[in-house]
């Protein structure tokens, strides 16, 4: 057996995929992986899991990326990237599906997109379109510095989209990265990093749970402890936790009471995550986290 397991293609669609047992609709819009068996089989995947492929396109020109992902004795995980150049850096604006994008209630994106053109201004201008459809902009840097040119680009590439996110989803390590070694854990380091438009900033702290900030309030929610066999998926599992929580109903995120009960609900997300092997087989069901989430507070 290798001592590492395969992600493919791109990280956020292990998002769409744990969505889809959520009740919600969500697209697969305009990704590009290659015409390859890698892409294939995720296209395969999507379609077993119910979400909606129509955006998918395929590359005869590149190939699917690959992470090869090494897991340490605690669960945590070292990357290492073959995409020079795959298939999703070669998205250009041209080929966005700029209808699908404006029916979408909430637009998830990373930071990887912007290294490279033409990506960047492919992602540039998906986001633009869905901002003034109204759409909700969510957006996760993870941070993988092997990718960026140099840390001081990495920086520049995650902060240049930062003001236009109104969820923003980060870990400790990366509030150190973006304030340069500032505490991660002092409130008004993290409010640093608030900007005027958006509506929620997140920061996970893994085992430990979520700190959540609003212009009305902030808090902590603690959360689920497990024993980690593999952490990979765990941050997408959250963010697919909260993300079909505001799907439902965007006005929780004036109600703290009701946001801190949706962010209980992210932790477990991810916590479970935790327990398996895998972005994707390691997800859990809906029924697994309500089941969870009563034997914590039974």
């Amino acid at each position: 057996m290798f001592p590492f397991s395969i992600l493919i293609a791109s990280r956020h669609r292990t998002t769409f995929l744990f969505h889809r047992d959520f009740a919600c609709r969500f697209q697969e819009f305009s990704e590009i992986v290659g015409e390859d068996e890698f892409g294939y089989m995720l296209a395969e995947i999507l379609k077993e899991n119910n979400v909606n492929s129509e955006g998918m396109r395929f590359d005869p020109g590149a190939r699917t990326a690959l992470a090869f992902v090494t897991l340490r004795s605690d669960g945590e995980r070292e990357f290492m990237f073959y995409r020079n150049p795959s298939a999703d850096m070669l998205l250009q604006e041209a080929e966005l599906d700029l209808d699908l994008i404006r029916k979408a209630k909430i637009l998830h994106y990373g930071s990887i997109s912007l290294i490279t053109e033409p990506c960047k201004s492919a992602h540039i201008a998906a986001a633009k379109a869905a901002k003034n459809a109204g759409v909700v902009l969510s957006y996760d840097p993870n941070l993988r510095l092997p990718l960026w040119p140099s840390a001081e680009s990495a920086r520049e590439g995650i902060l240049s989209i930062w003001d236009t996110a109104d969820i923003i989803k980060i870990s400790e390590e990366e509030i150190s990265f973006l304030t340069k070694g500032e505490d991660p854990y002092d409130d008004a380091v993290v409010r640093k990093l608030c900007h005027p438009n958006h509506k929620l900033l997140l920061v996970t702290e893994g085992p430990e749970g979520c700190r959540y900030y609003t212009k009305e309030f902030n808090g902590r929610v603690k959360g689920l402890k497990v024993d980690a066999v593999d952490t990979t998926g765990a941050g997408d599992a959250f963010v697919a936790g909260i993300l079909s929580q505001l799907a439902k109903d965007l006005s929780l995120l004036q109600n703290e009471d009701r946001l801190r009960e949706a962010l209980m609900f992210a932790n477990a997300c991810g916590a479970l995550t935790v327990k398996g092997r895998g972005a994707i087989p390691a997800l859990p069901t809906r029924e697994a986290v309500h089941n969870a989430i009563l034997h914590s507070v039974g």
